[in-house]
């Protein structure tokens, strides 16, 4: 069983927090930018804008 603190992590790329590897990331960890699907759904509103 992995620690939590060994995971890898990532910034957002909305909110500028850092985020850990998820399970359900596994596939797609490399195309991961937010942390979050509020995230998500702003940057998107921002771009649309």
């Amino acid at each position: 069983m992995r620690r939590k603190g060994d995971l890898p992590t990532k910034t957002c790329a909305q909110c500028g927090r850092p985020f850990a590897w998820r399970k359900k990331w596994e596939r797609v960890w490399e195309e991961v930018r937010y942390c979050s699907d509020r995230c998500r759904a702003e940057a998107k509103r921002q771009r649309a804008t």
